[in-house]
C-alpha cells in the first residue's frame, strides 16, 4: 500500500529541483507556479535581504511581509522604509494582537522574558506567533532565509518541508549557503542593510533580546543570550505535527 502523502510529494518535488537547479533557478520556478500565493516573511536581517534581491530579480509576482513585535531596532524601521524605496515594493506589516500585549504586560512586567524561558516563549507567541498565524492564513507556500549554518536548531533542515502548524508548503532558498556568500552577494549587489550588522550584531531580532556578540562566539550567540542554544527559537520555525 503507498502511503506517499500529497504533502510528501510535493516536498520531494521542490527537494530535487532545488538540487538540481539551485536558488534562483528553483525560485523563479516556485513563483512561475504559485505567483502572490507565495509569501516571503522577511525579519530585514541580512539573508532575508539577499532573498528578497534574488526575489525581485525573477520579475515574478510574490507577497513580502513582516512582523513588527513593537521592540525593534529603530535601525531596523529605518531599513523597512529605504528597502520599499531601493525596490520600489511595499512590506505588508502585522503587528500583535493589542489586547494581548497589554494583558501581557500588565499582568507580567514589560521585560517579563528575561525571567524565564516560559516567559520569554510567551512573549514570542505574543508578538511574532499569533501575527504570522493571521499572515499565513492566506499563503500557500511560506519563503523563508534561513540557513542551516546559523544554529543548532536548524542544522537538519532542507529546501523544501511541510509547516503543519500552519499548513503549507515552507521552503528555504538560501539552506546552504555561507556566511560569506551571503555578504559577497550583499556587496556585488549592493543590497540594503542593517547597519547593525557592521557592529557585530549578525543576527537581529527584537531590542530587548539582542545583543553584540563578542570574538569567537557563535553567530546567534546574542539571541536569547541567556539560554541554552537548544532553545534558541522563538516559535517560527519550530515544527509541530
Amino acid at each position: 500500500m503507498n502511503t506517499v502523502t500529497k504533502n510528501e510529494k510535493e516536498i520531494q518535488k521542490w527537494n530535487d529541483l532545488y538540487v538540481q537547479n539551485r536558488t534562483e533557478k528553483t525560485l523563479e520556478l516556485l513563483l512561475q507556479e504559485f505567483g502572490k500565493d507565495a509569501w516571503f516573511s522577511t525579519s530585514l536581517g541580512i539573508e532575508d535581504q539577499v532573498l528578497l534581491d534574488l526575489l525581485v530579480k525573477t520579475n515574478l509576482p510574490f507577497t513580502i511581509f513582516t512582523l513588527d513585535t513593537g521592540r525593534l531596532f529603530y535601525e531596523t524601521y529605518n531599513l523597512i522604509e529605504k528597502t520599499e524605496k531601493h525596490y520600489n515594493r511595499k512590506i505588508k506589516i502585522y503587528f500583535p494582537n493589542s489586547e494581548q500585549v497589554e494583558n501581557l504586560v500588565n499582568e507580567k512586567g514589560i521585560n517579563s522574558f528575561y525571567e524565564s524561558i516560559e516567559n520569554r516563549k510567551e512573549c514570542c507567541r505574543v508578538r511574532k506567533l499569533e501575527p504570522l498565524g493571521r499572515a499565513l492564513k492566506n499563503a500557500k507556500v511560506w519563503i523563508t532565509g534561513l540557513r542551516r549554518e546559523q544554529a543548532i536548531t536548524r542544522a537538519e533542515m532542507q529546501f523544501a518541508e511541510w509547516d503543519f502548524s500552519h499548513n503549507v508548503l515552507k521552503v528555504n532558498p538560501l539552506i546552504d549557503w555561507t556566511l560569506d556568500e551571503i555578504w559577497n552577494y550583499t556587496k556585488e549587489n549592493k543590497v540594503p542593510y542593517n547597519p547593525l550588522h557592521d557592529k557585530n550584531f549578525p543576527s537581529i531580532g527584537c531590542a530587548p533580546c539582542t545583543r553584540e556578540i563578542l570574538p569567537g562566539e557563535d553567530i546567534r550567540a546574542g539571541r536569547w543570550w541567556w539560554e541554552n542554544p537548544t532553545t534558541k527559537e522563538c516559535g517560527l520555525h519550530i515544527q509541530n505535527k
